[in-house]
């Protein structure tokens, strides 16, 4: 795969992604009639810009493709006296300024949502259950006892939900023995103990390998394409809980996390694969986008959030200079960790 349609492939799937999320937000913005300052897709420098007949609005697109912001009146803390205070973000009701900052979130998970119908109903759709479909002769899985068909109910006592779930339980388990358990077709429990076997991957890095692989059976048709769009949102979200629970625990390292550069290398890596796989990895970095901007962190539309709710428990705002001070201290410190994640990314391509 060139670079050129590496480079096109990664502007559009980040391009689309942030696009929805920003949307969400200005078209609720502008339903509240909060004043919008400006429309920016990527950051950085500018491209281009321009300004439609009768809006206020200034569109710009800007030269990174990795964000994007809807700036509105009533955002930081000096007023603006040109803006009539009825158009500052401050003067809506609470239901107004909490739909505004949600709706990037929720159009994120709408887009991803859409995404995985069009695959389902493109290409068909396969089980989100934990079901074995294939197990490999001669390997750790056929040594073990794991049979086609099985259902796997749970890894080293964590009930198992999905299939997505098992492999991230895997990943995190690493070389150590696991103790699964499975449900057979005949109804039966078995306990089963698995060490996975050290090999090398085709790039030389060293890997874990069970020797089992997902039952992979298409179903087709348009209420499993619609049951698959939205199970299979609700498993990445469920999957992206425990990421982040594994994060905190240190049962997986921030080395684990890809930044831009990363999502570049697998941008290219799907579009090599196929235009469904393209599809496919946006749909994934659109659930990733819309929980990271739900985590109750600072600099992120959760953080936000949780003022408001603070906001409403004490009935009355937080003040505006605190929260925007901490907001501050925030991003710089996402801004820290993005170096760290870019650099890690940057290493492995020369691993």
């Amino acid at each position: 795969m060139s670079f050129l349609i590496t480079l096109i492939a990664f502007v559009l799937v980040l391009g689309i992604t942030v696009l929805i999320h920003e949307a969400g937000h200005f078209f609720f913005a502008k339903r509240a009639g909060i004043y919008v300052y400006e429309f920016s897709i990527g950051m950085g420098p500018k491209i281009y810009s321009w300004k439609r007949k009768g809006d206020e609005t200034l569109y710009c697109l800007r030269w990174f493709p990795i964000g994007g912001y809807v700036q509105m009146a009533g955002e930081e803390i000096e007023a603006d006296e040109n803006i009539p205070k009825e158009k500052r973000m401050q003067s809506k009701t609470w239901l107004q300024k909490f739909l505004t900052v949600i709706a990037g979130v929720m159009m994120n998970f709408i887009l991803a949502i859409f995404l995985l119908f069009l695959i389902a109903i493109c290409d068909g759709s396969t089980t989100l259950k934990p079901k074995v479909g294939e197990v490999e002769k001669n390997s750790a899985a056929a040594r073990a006892g794991f049979q086609k068909g099985d259902l796997i109910t749970s890894v080293n006592g964590k009930n198992i939900l999905s299939s997505d779930q098992f492999i991230l339980e895997i990943q995190v388990n690493g070389p150590k023995k696991a103790n699964i358990e499975v449900k057979r077709k005949d109804g039966s429990k078995e306990k089963l103990h698995i060490r996975p076997e050290k090999v090398e991957d085709k790039d030389g890095n060293t890997v874990y390998k069970y020797g089992l692989g997902m039952d992979g059976t298409k179903r087709y048709g348009l209420f499993s394409s619609i049951g698959y769009a939205f199970g299979k949102t609700a498993s990445l979200l469920h999957q992206m809980v425990l990421i982040i629970f594994y994060l905190c625990t240190g049962a997986l390292s921030l080395g684990n996390l890809s930044g831009p550069v990363g999502i570049f290398n697998l941008v290219g890596q799907s579009a090599a694969a196929g235009i469904l796989s393209l599809i496919y990895l946006t749909a994934y970095l659109s659930v990733n986008v819309g929980f990271i901007n739900l985590l109750p962190l600072p600099a992120f539309d959760g953080g936000r959030l949780l003022f408001m709710i603070i906001e409403k428990i004490k009935g009355r705002p937080v003040d505006p200079k605190v929260e925007n001070w901490i907001h501050s201290i925030g991003f710089i410190l996402l801004m820290i960790l993005m170096v760290f994640i870019t650099y890690n990314d940057i290493i492995r391509l020369f691993k």
